[in-house]
């Protein structure tokens, strides 16, 4: 990926150089992106033009989108000389792409040009987000128009497991179409706060509201805590944001995520385990990935009771019990927006079921 674009000096100037910006006129909170460009705008990392206006829809370009991201990540901005030969150092976004550059987000092409007022493509938007994000889950999505021999195949495999993208209703991911400043920062805001990955999850996912903490309650009485947090800093390399689980004051880091085929979880680092397979049907069969055990769905629309509430939603999943292999066998219940929330032993003792979400 080592394309990424700015803007003409002048144009820049007036974008994202100046102090962040009051409503726009142009913005109107019907937008679909309102919420993401107005949380960059009181960071800082966005503003307005002369007129008043923020120009959504406006393709975005890589002299723009380094200035963006130079201010998330709180980079030194001092025009200076950036090392490629379309960047004199009166570009006003001069000194954003040399710092971005040097920090490895994004780079030149080999004529030694940087290109700045090239627009951004959402390949390109990948490659670079994957870089600017420590996203660890390779793709999992099969997008009918990516390809693995492409230069941003395993980047765009990057941001959308981690919930930076997403693709389209129609199974296509659209790499070559250009990125307005509006779905920039989307991306970006989405990389630095959770509630706005949410957006990201598909129609009727299993996926956890990633602003929630959720409860456990287990068989010995104890709980598992569960929250949506940036790993401390010894783990940084393992994911921008991942579920934090905490056992008897012992803590571990899990991960969850989901395509229009499966949805899948684990220990960070450890093991993987599919939890469900798309479209869910009753009596469909599957293994758990790195586990070879055998799983069924053997009902769907149960009515589960648990201390948090009850459900009447949920997908029953059974592992059968195989002495052979020593698998005693169990049924769990899966509720789209929560996951996991019940778990039993096949004589229907419970093992573990959701307690609170706050």
């Amino acid at each position: 990926m080592k394309k990424f674009s700015l803007i003409t000096g002048a144009v820049l100037a007036l974008t994202l150089l100046a102090s962040p910006a009051q409503a726009a006129s142009d913005l109107p909170n019907s937008h679909r992106f309102y919420e993401e460009m107005t949380y960059l705008q009181n960071k800082g990392v966005i503003s307005g033009f002369e007129d008043g206006t923020l120009r959504p829809d406006k393709t975005v370009s890589r002299a723009e989108a380094a200035i963006m991201i130079g201010k998330l990540k709180g980079l030194d901005g001092t025009q200076r000389d950036a090392g490629f030969k379309d960047v004199p150092k009166s570009l006003k976004a001069s000194g954003y792409i040399a710092a971005a550059a040097k920090a490895g987000y994004v780079s030149g092409y080999e004529n030694g040009t940087f290109k700045p007022d090239a627009p951004i493509t959402r390949g390109d938007m990948a490659i670079i987000l994957s870089r600017v994000f420590p996203l660890y889950m390779p793709g999992l999505e099969d997008f009918k128009d990516v390809s693995p021999n492409m230069k941003a195949y395993e980047s765009i495999g990057y941001v959308v497991s981690g919930n930076v993208a997403a693709g389209y209703p129609d199974n296509t991911f659209k790499p070559s179409n250009a990125t307005t400043r509006a779905q920039f920062s989307a991306f970006l805001s989405r990389g630095v706060e959770p509630k706005f990955q949410n957006d990201t999850h598909m129609k009727g996912s299993f996926l956890r509201d990633k602003t929630k903490t959720y409860s456990y309650k287990n068989a010995d009485g104890k709980y598992e805590i569960y929250s949506y947090v940036k790993p401390d800093s010894e783990f940084a390399d393992i994911e921008n944001f991942v579920w934090k689980r905490i056992y008897e004051n012992e803590f571990s880091y899990y991960t969850e995520h989901e395509s229009s085929k499966f949805h899948l979880s684990g220990f960070a680092g450890s093991d993987s385990y599919i939890d469900l397979v798309y479209p869910i049907k009753k009596g469909a069969t599957f293994t758990g990935f790195q586990d070879s055990s055998v799983y069924e769905i053997t009902n769907v629309g149960v009515t589960v009771k648990t201390p948090y509430k009850t459900f009447t939603n949920a997908v029953e999943v059974t592992l059968k019990a195989d002495p052979k292999k020593n698998i005693e066998g169990h049924k769990y219940y899966m509720v789209e927006g929560h996951g996991h929330v019940k778990t039993v032993s096949l004589d229907g003792k419970v093992l573990s079921e959701l307690f609170s979400v706050k």
